[in-house]
């Protein structure tokens, strides 16, 4: 089975996992992915300041991104 690796970036700050999770595909990663960023969200939002940004990718083996989720935070004025 392939093996994931989930990334965080927060403004300056940036977290990989260092163990990876193995998924059936990359459909059942996807899933997985989306169901964890929806319990973070909430949190993420309360936290989250003008115009910034917040990532959280899923890696494959090599660490190089095949999913992101953004959540940006911009001043329209």
């Amino acid at each position: 089975m392939p093996l994931y690796f989930f990334r965080i970036r927060n403004g300056r700050y940036s977290g990989c996992a260092d163990q990876a999770t193995e998924f059936a595909n990359r459909d059942a990663a996807w899933k997985e992915m989306t169901s964890v960023c929806a319990d973070m969200t909430a949190g993420i939002a309360r936290k989250l300041l003008e115009n910034s940004e917040w990532q959280m990718e899923l890696l494959d083996e090599a660490k190089e991104p095949v999913f992101r989720i953004r959540i940006v935070a911009e001043t329209l004025d």
